[in-house]
């Protein structure tokens, strides 16, 4: 009898967890479907004739004549590869001089010690309560009184430290044990060694995601490139997206516009697919102590 009822309430609860199952993964379908969608209707109107696409009076979710001359459009009517360079100078060089100022940061608040570290740690993480349009103004003012405004300095100066990365990144080496690094001290190893041959290469998943994101902030970075540049020859994707629009084929042209957009967001999605794993691997490390 007691097996009877066990294997009743056995079955009742492979039925539950597969009902529930069944339900997250509806909704999770769902959610990815909506997700998706916006970066599939941009493909597609991307690779429609621009005729085809006016013509269209209910929008087709696919089409039977694709066409790839609006990719062609998009890099010879405007100049989209001139803001493609721009965009990987100002990432590149923006990225690295972050790295080289954030990680002995970091180091410093992680493993040496100095008289007023903590107060220091604490004012530092206070900097993060400020807003970011305080912070903007002030770095208009000042760019434009040093006469950087229209020149690659005034662009990649502004953004090469982060409160937020240091945090990250000291929490992350504050894990390693600190036997490793007395054991160091005693064979002679200096710290700027024991930083890049132990640290760095320990905490790998972490500098991957913070570069990861610096790059991807980089890219998608629009209200300073707006602010300090308004001459063509400095313009970032992200600014020389909206001056297409203004001033190219955007308003008319529909299809041509989406294939730029395709063009400047490959980039990105390949970057997040190559190193996805790292990221979330980062992300979860620097969030734990102990």
């Amino acid at each position: 009898m007691n097996n009877a009822y066990s294997d009743k309430a056995e079955r009742k609860r492979k039925i539950g967890n597969t009902a529930l199952k069944t339900v997250v993964y509806l909704f999770l379908g769902f959610w990815a479907l909506a997700v998706l969608f916006p970066f599939y209707w941009m493909l597609l109107t991307s690779v429609k004739d621009y005729g085809a696409y006016n013509s269209e009076f209910t929008p087709k979710l696919f089409t039977l004549a694709p066409t790839f001359k609006n990719y062609v459009q998009a890099f010879t009517e405007v100049p989209l590869a001139r803001y493609f360079l721009n965009t990987a100078i100002f990432t590149v060089a923006t990225t690295a001089l972050m790295l080289i100022i954030i990680i002995p940061a970091a180091f410093a608040f992680a493993r040496l010690n100095f008289k007023g570290k903590n107060l220091v740690f604490t004012l530092f993480l206070a900097l993060m309560m400020i807003p970011t349009e305080l912070v903007v103004i002030t770095n208009y003012v000042t760019v434009t009184d040093l006469d950087l405004r229209n020149t690659f300095a005034g662009l990649i100066l502004p953004s090469v430290t982060s409160v937020f990365y240091i945090y990250l990144l000291k929490e992350n080496f504050a894990q390693i044990p600190d036997e490793l690094y007395y054991a160091a001290k005693v064979d002679g190893t200096t710290d700027m060694k024991y930083l890049l041959k132990v640290m760095i290469p320990m905490c790998r998943p972490t500098v991957v995601t913070v570069t990861m994101l610096k790059v991807i902030e980089c890219w998608n970075s629009y209200v300073w490139p707006r602010l300090v540049t308004d001459e063509e020859a400095y313009f970032l994707v992200s600014n020389g997206i909206q001056a297409i629009r203004e001033n190219g084929f955007g308003r008319e042209n529909i299809p041509a516009m989406m294939a730029a957009v395709v063009v400047i967001s490959v980039p990105l999605i390949i970057l997040f697919l190559a190193f996805r794993d790292r990221i979330m691997e980062g992300v979860a490390t620097g969030g734990m102590k102990g």
